[in-house]
């Protein structure tokens, strides 16, 4: 819904520390790409795709988009989908587009209108939810007020929608003039979680699939976002940042009422799905976002730069109880936005690795070894 992820890291490497800097899977996404580019070359051997040490966990890795922005690819249950999101095909901000998972029949399944974000399929195949602006206004959404800091805005015109997968007999589940996106459903398909501003805090709900019973999961100043299920649904990991002093509160206060938020640390956590036992899994500093269940539910994959400090993001593993941390990618640039199919065989993630041109990230399928 903003710049690209890697624009949005240059900025702020630019304007000051990376290592306090949030990579928000929802605020973090888009591009200003004018469209998609051509690939520039063949498609490049697996062996080449991965870096030294990769080989423990990855294996037989592919490609799948060439040029520009892509982010946020996730399968459908039975894997053989992925719906992601991408600024191509003459379209200045974000679309949602379905693939084959190896990367064939490329379809818009968003309307072209307004900016997308944070997309998923449903369990059943039968339904795909999106977040949206287009109803707010059909054009993108100006850039933020840059003049007290870097910041990134949360659009009160994103809604959430529900569609068929081709795109049609789309259907609005939220109306409120404030942000709600980041929508993910349940394993079972009975539920949505999702992040919305509607109570005056970036905080965790959830709901049924047709936007009724909606519940607040947390309740800690701060940000609260990015949540996926567990396999067997009764889990929920997520990315924070919750203010410390007085100073940090009113300026995040500040921030939330002109509906944007300034970027900050980010760590791990999981609370169950009702709400209760929530657990800080990580205490690395930097920015650790991105997080997703293994299908054991033993272990959380997410995005990481706290070796680093800088722009250099890749994929580590954790226990749930915090420990065992183990680097999975070194990528020299950018790696991020990791997701297991349901059976624990393969992984789909995004990365800067192949670029013909600085900057671009694609997405890439592996299969997983462990």
């Amino acid at each position: 819904m903003y710049k690209s992820i890697i624009t949005n890291l240059r900025r702020i490497l630019i304007m000051g520390s990376i290592a306090s800097a949030p990579i928000l899977i929802s605020l973090a996404c888009g591009g200003e790409e004018s469209g998609q580019k051509e690939p520039q070359s063949a498609e490049a051997p697996a062996e080449s795709l991965l870096n030294p040490g990769e080989e423990q966990y990855l294996a037989n890795i592919k490609q799948l988009t060439f040029g520009g922005e892509n982010a946020e690819a996730y399968f459908s249950y039975d894997a053989d989908q992925l719906i992601f999101q991408s600024t191509r095909d003459s379209f200045e901000c974000d679309q949602i587009y379905m693939m084959n998972s190896d990367g064939s029949d490329i379809r818009l399944v968003s309307t072209g209108k307004g900016r997308t974000t944070c997309a998923f399929i449903a369990p059943d195949g039968e339904k795909i939810v999106y977040a949206s602006t287009h109803l707010a206004d059909s054009t993108c959404p100006p850039p933020p007020d840059m003049s007290r800091g870097y910041v990134w805005s949360l659009y009160p015109g994103y809604d959430i929608f529900r569609a068929d997968p081709d795109g049609s007999n789309i259907e609005r589940l939220t109306d409120n003039p404030y942000y709600d996106a980041e929508a993910v459903y349940s394993p079972d398909g009975s539920k949505l979680v999702f992040t919305s501003l509607r109570d005056g805090d970036l905080d965790i709900y959830t709901m049924k699939p047709d936007g009724s019973d909606v519940k607040r999961i947390t309740r800690e100043l701060g940000y609260d976002g990015g949540a996926f299920f567990s396999l067997d649904g009764e889990w929920l990991v997520y990315r924070a940042h919750h203010p410390a002093d007085s100073a940090e509160i009113a300026d995040y206060q500040y921030n939330l009422s002109k509906n944007r938020i300034r970027p900050g640390d980010l760590e791990i956590f999981i609370i169950r799905s009702d709400g209760s036992e929530r657990r800080q899994v990580t205490n690395l500093g930097g920015a650790n976002f991105c997080p997703y269940f293994h299908p054991d539910g033993k272990r959380i994959i997410f995005a990481s730069n706290h070796h680093t400090g800088d722009m250099n993001f890749d994929l580590f593993m954790i226990n749930v109880d915090g420990t065992g941390l183990k680097q999975i990618t070194f990528e020299p640039d950018f790696d991020g936005f990791p997701m297991f199919s349901h059976d624990g065989k393969k992984l789909v993630f995004a990365s800067n690795r192949n670029q013909s041109e600085p900057g671009e990230t694609n997405i890439f399928i592996t299969d997983w070894q462990d």
